[in-house]
């Protein structure tokens, strides 16, 4: 079991770095054009939007349901149940997005107000985003119908296509910016163009696997179908925690907005160094493992259940420990080497690092989650995790309201690093929820190993991490430095703290046979 599911976490990772790599490509055009400024503010906000919307309806609910209720049928029933399964739920899937996305389209000031309500002050960006938004409400319908797609070629152990598909958002919004943005009166415009172009590419993309599956969605509506109303029954606990998500989010964003300008770009730059080693391996892992679980859970395995999970819980501690400490101490030669070029400044390199930093604190709890919800949903049980989100996004939101208003208090130069510390915080708590739950239930043994495999992750990070520290050196050689020199020296850091964590975990015994399920 443990040699598919590694493969299956490899191809994905393999795919979603490729992705990742883009998207850094993509952040660093967007910071040669466009920097940290108002229009790049409100270009995020109008983008952020249907984004949250899509982590509501996509990536949350939506995704979380329909993967285990599609396995148990392909486990339990016909190929043509499976087929009319897809074909019901994407035509009403379809019908409901397409009513969202034309309100979304036509109240675009009235979400830019609820979002960003600094940007709607004197001189503020409120207009060019409401402008914007409208462009890029329409990628929710776009990408969640991409998502249910995904899942089912996931479900038929398809991960490849999936996990390939954002490289296309990438690849667009580079040629938006680099070749319509110019072209521009706005130039923004060209971005907000670029992701609805990207949204109809994802889907179209998708076709021709589902073709070559068999199961190509045959739309039709079907609120009253049995099946959607098993899979709207188990969304919607899952709907109320993302709907508390987003409210955290949005409170984020609105108290960005009313911080100085540049603060979401800042939190926007840091959120995406973090997201890349937690979409290459933590966010790949989560996806692999979700249809396993379901079929473990539908085939009465409860051994193997606990053992995917145990493996994947090793996986995430031997790979994220020390993620979460080179995030940490990298974080100013980072951000300098990527992004500190013509419209990104020393400046925004600076106030940047702050967050990243606050970020990289919480990866761990970030990874975490991603592997630990699975366990629930897997089992169709949406209502814990949702309770444990719920209490865990109160506290965020709570943290996100004093750390910001002690910083500013303090006269601290980068309140908007205590938005991005609180939502870190949040995720630890998530997480020590979600694990304790999973074993009060027995859901969960650990297997054996865990105690040698903690020294021996714990020991190597803090070596690795003393190197980096002393060879990276004070910020402001590297704020000063060219960009060729920038990029080798962080290479050179990368490389040589990889080299050690490897070194040293393996002259502690650890070995690859240690990670294997059992």
């Amino acid at each position: 079991m443990s040699s598919s599911l590694l493969k299956s976490t490899g191809v994905v990772g393999a795919m979603t770095l490729l992705s990742r790599v883009l998207g850094f490509a993509r952040d660093v055009v967007f910071a040669v054009v466009f920097g940290a400024g108002a229009g790049m503010d409100a270009f995020l906000v109008a983008f952020k939007i249907p984004n949250f919307m899509r982590r509501l309806f996509a990536e949350g609910a939506f995704a979380q349901s329909f993967v285990p209720v599609l396995s148990a049928t392909r486990s339990q029933g016909s190929r043509a149940e499976v087929q009319a399964l897809i074909d019901v739920v994407s035509g009403t899937l379809a019908v409901i997005l397409l009513g969202i996305t034309v309100a979304g389209v036509m109240a675009a000031p009235v979400f830019i107000l609820v979002f960003a309500p600094g940007f709607m002050l004197d001189d503020g960006p409120g207009a060019l985003a409401a402008d914007l938004l409208r462009w890029t409400f329409p990628y929710l319908l776009f990408i969640s119908l991409t998502a249910m797609a995904g899942g089912i070629l996931n479900t038929y152990g398809r991960f490849a296509v999936p996990a390939f598909t954002p490289v296309l958002l990438n690849l667009c919004l580079i040629g938006a910016a680099l070749m319509l943005a110019p072209r521009l009166a706005q130039p923004e415009l060209g971005l907000a163009i670029g992701v609805f172009l990207a949204g109809l590419a994802q889907l179209l993309f998708q076709v021709p696997f589902l073709w070559r599956l068999g199961l190509l969605p045959r739309p039709r509506w079907g609120w009253r179908d049995s099946r959607v109303r098993r899979i709207l029954k188990l969304m919607l606990p899952i709907l109320f925690g993302s709907s508390v998500a987003q409210v955290n989010l949005l409170l984020d964003t609105a108290i960005a907005s009313l911080l100085a300008a540049g603060s979401v770009s800042w939190l926007y730059y840091s959120d995406r160094l973090m997201e890349f080693p937690l979409g290459v391996f933590s966010i790949a892992l989560g996806t692999v493992i979700l249809p396993n679980l379901s079929a473990r859970h539908a085939e009465a395995e409860p051994a193997r259940f606990s053992a995917t999970l145990d493996w994947a819980l090793k996986l995430v501690i031997v790979l994220g420990l020390p993620a979460m400490a080179g995030l940490f101490v990298l974080a100013g030669p980072l951000i300098a080497t990527l992004f500190q070029y013509q419209s990104f400044g020393v400046q925004d390199v600076l106030m940047s690092r702050y967050s990243l930093c606050a970020y990289a604190f919480g990866f761990m709890g970030f990874s975490l989650v991603k592997v630990l919800v699975p366990g629930y949903f897997s089992r169709e049980d949406t209502r814990t995790p949702v309770r444990f989100g719920v209490i865990s996004l109160a506290a965020a939101m709570l943290m996100n309201v004093v750390f910001v208003g002690a910083v500013v208090a303090l006269d601290w130069p980068a309140p908007h690093a205590g938005l991005a510390l609180g939502t870190s915080l949040g995720a630890f708590v998530n997480a020590g929820l979600l694990f304790r739950g999973l074993r009060a239930e027995g859901v969960y043994q650990a297997g054996a190993g865990w105690r040698p495999l903690l020294f021996q992750v714990t020991a190597a990070t803090l070596v690795m991490s003393g190197l980096l520290f002393w060879l990276a050196g004070d910020i402001g050689s590297w704020l000063s430095a060219g960009a060729s020199e920038r990029a080798a020296r962080l290479f050179t850091l990368i490389g040589a703290g990889l080299a050690v964590y490897a070194v040293v975990i393996a002259a502690l015994g650890l070995r690859p046979r240690h990670l294997r399920a059992a």
